[in-house]
């Protein structure tokens, strides 16, 4: 399929502004017609997110994390995750994240697959993996703006709640139609 009607060609950009998380930019890109815009642009680094199962006595359930989000005021319960480091590759990222905020090892990661959070103003991507074969460590090794509950939730409640609250976090069912997609688990 022919798509080169479609392409803009990026040209100058600028650095508007820059914090810790994010940075944003101004890019003047051309339409395919050669007319010149500009466009807002958020560049930050890529993140993981982990679907971890659990099998208990009670049935399968997913660890997850509940923590405040500032953006929408409000506690979330979602997949644990967060940015990769510099450096790091996405499964290096997904275990060490796990690890920190669930209290748990994986001893094995599997891969789900990856995409852009909101590909019309940002630049990242989210690596999404699954995890099997857990067993637990001592503590969690938060970071210290961090404050999460770690939570095992049966499948069920989690494929019925999704996207009422709690489970507001939108890359939480993207995690969760992949990782369906991907397994057995109903």
């Amino acid at each position: 399929m022919e798509t080169s009607h479609l392409i803009w060609k990026e040209g100058e950009s600028r650095q508007l502004f820059r914090s810790k998380v994010f940075s944003i930019r101004e890019t003047e890109s051309r339409s395919p017609r050669g007319e010149s815009r500009l466009f807002t642009v958020m560049d930050a680094p890529d993140w993981v997110i982990v679907v971890p199962l659990l099998e208990t006595e009670k049935g399968p359930c997913f660890v997850m994390v509940r923590q405040w989000r500032h953006g929408s005021r409000e506690l979330s319960l979602e997949f644990p995750g967060g940015v990769m480091e510099k450096g790091e590759s996405a499964e290096e990222g997904a275990k060490r994240e796990f690890e920190e905020e669930t209290a748990y090892r994986a001893a094995k990661l599997r891969t789900l697959g990856d995409m852009s959070p909101n590909p019309a103003i940002m630049s990242n991507r989210v690596h999404f993996y699954a995890a099997e074969n857990l067993t637990p460590l001592r503590s969690q090794n938060l970071d210290e703006d961090e404050f999460v509950d770690v939570e095992r939730i049966p499948v069920g409640d989690v494929i019925g709640g999704m996207g009422k609250p709690p489970f507001i976090h939108a890359l939480t069912a993207a995690a969760l139609a992949l990782y369906m997609g991907r397994t057995a688990v109903s």
